[in-house]
């Protein structure tokens, strides 16, 4: 790990916009690494300390070229706006669309070529001699080390001297998760074989289904192995910059709970136009889920003219408007302000839309620019689109989650897009749960995985 310690002019002499004083010491700690981890909630600036410390980097001889991976959506709306802010010195390409599109962005001169984490096997067949740094955006997505897009990412890794990962959070599934995320930053930090750090800090306890507990203490251990190269941004050294989030539970009730019990119970339930029937249990988990908002899916397979290829369809069956019609209360209650709804199923848009014509989606034109103009009443948004990096908190301050994630990752992530660096007001955030339902079970593993969390940015500190 190559150190530059004070041989850099301050950043606020090299940018139009000046770092917070929290955010000035993370760049700092990038410069002065090749190979860094900056761990910091979502919100408090991570582009920014990160396209500051770049072009430092640039400025000063120690990198040439800068690769950045990210999720699409923030390679297309978040890098080349915060590029001209943060790193006026620097010219910035996005390399999404086709591949000659995607080759173009790469032969071009651009310090900064930022691509998405899909193309990873693509990028790795290409030449990529000119580049000497890489920067992971939202670093999770690297935490499977028996990945495709790992395994592609792995084989040109070694010419990159200089590797940065941003995150939120390592350990937002459980401790299992750093293994990858440290090794794709540096080796040296955890090891090369996943077999060797579970033995060294896992139980087994089913070796047919792969399931490792950690033992006591190992957390900790963790933590303290991977310190000397991450640097955590704790909340109380921002929080006073950001308003309050508050997150509410809105509980309701199923219309009729017989059809969920019969599902639940019998893996299959009769209505008047279908019969819908869960395969297994994973199914069925899915099934309640869609279930708790009202509906299910009656999902069929027919035979297409194509030999051997099958037409896969599947119609949502309705059973009770609980989530909507409490929906319909909170919006009226709140008189209306510019909202953010979270779905998890296509169904859930479409009754949306049923219900409010004026819904937009993230995929409609000029979306993001016309919601933070105050332009857009209800946007609907996945947390896997709206989970990374966006920036939403221009265009309102209220949030409804009409399902939730499983991935606490997501779920914090999407609460970011508004409780983050320039929000004014207060943030709310409510939860639709449906009483004894799955929900409930999901929401309290959120907490569960919360507290994992928490556990290791202490063990960090």
């Amino acid at each position: 790990m190559f150190r530059r310690c004070g041989a850099r002019a301050p950043f606020e002499k090299r940018t139009p916009m000046q770092l917070r004083p929290y955010q000035d010491e993370a760049a700092d700690f990038l410069y002065e690494r090749d190979r860094a981890m900056i761990l910091a909630p979502v919100g408090a600036g991570k582009t920014a300390i990160t396209l500051t410390a770049m072009q430092a980097m640039i400025e000063d001889g120690y990198a040439s070229r800068f690769l950045v991976l990210a999720p699409k959506r923030v390679c297309t709306d978040v890098w080349p706006v915060e590029q001209p802010k943060w790193a006026p010195g620097l010219d910035c390409r996005v390399a999404v669309g086709s591949p000659k599109d995607r080759a173009a962005a790469l032969r071009s001169t651009s310090e900064i070529v930022v691509i998405n984490y899909d193309n990873i096997p693509w990028l790795a067949e290409q030449d990529l001699s000119g580049f000497d740094a890489v920067v992971f955006d939202e670093l999770t997505k690297l935490k499977n080390p028996s990945g495709t897009r790992f395994k592609a990412l792995h084989k040109v890794i070694d010419q990159f001297k200089i590797r940065w990962g941003l995150t939120g959070s390592f350990t937002s599934n459980g401790l299992e998760d750093v293994f990858g995320q440290c090794k794709i930053v540096d080796e040296k930090l955890l090891g090369r074989a996943k077999g060797a750090f579970l033995q060294q800090y896992f139980v087994c306890m089913n070796r047919d289904f792969g399931e490792w507990l950690p033992r006591p203490g190992a957390l900790s251990l963790v933590m303290e192995k991977i310190k000397p190269a991450t640097f955590v941004l704790e909340p109380g050294e921002y929080k006073d910059k950001l308003p309050p989030c508050h997150v509410v539970e809105l509980r309701c009730e199923l219309d009729d709970r017989k059809p969920y019990e019969k599902m639940k119970r019998d893996f299959v339930v009769q209505f008047p136009t279908a019969e819908i029937l869960a395969a297994n249990a994973a199914a069925v988990t899915s099934k309640l889920q869609q279930m708790a908002s009202g509906f299910v899916y009656d999902s069929s397979r027919v035979a297409s003219a194509v030999p051997g290829q099958f037409t896969s369809s599947k119609t949502a069956v309705w059973f009770s408007s609980h989530k909507f019609d409490r929906l319909d209360e909170l919006l009226e209650e709140n008189q209306h302000a510019n909202t953010l709804i979270v779905y998890q199923f296509q169904e859930e848009v479409a009754e949306l839309r049923r219900r409010y014509p004026r819904l937009a989606t993230l995929d409609d034109d000029r979306a993001i620019e016309r919601w933070n103009a105050g332009q857009i009443e209800l946007l609907a948004v996945h947390p896997k689109s709206a989970g990374h990096g966006l920036n939403l908190q221009h265009g309102g301050c209220h949030m409804v989650f009409l399902s939730l994630p499983w991935s606490l990752e997501l779920y914090e992530q999407t609460i970011g897009r508004l409780h983050r660096s320039g929000q004014l007001r207060d943030v709310w955030v409510y939860i639709l749960i449906a009483n004894k339902t799955v929900d409930e079970k999901i929401w309290a593993a959120l907490h569960d995985k919360r507290a994992i969390s928490d556990i290791a940015m202490e063990a960090l500190k």
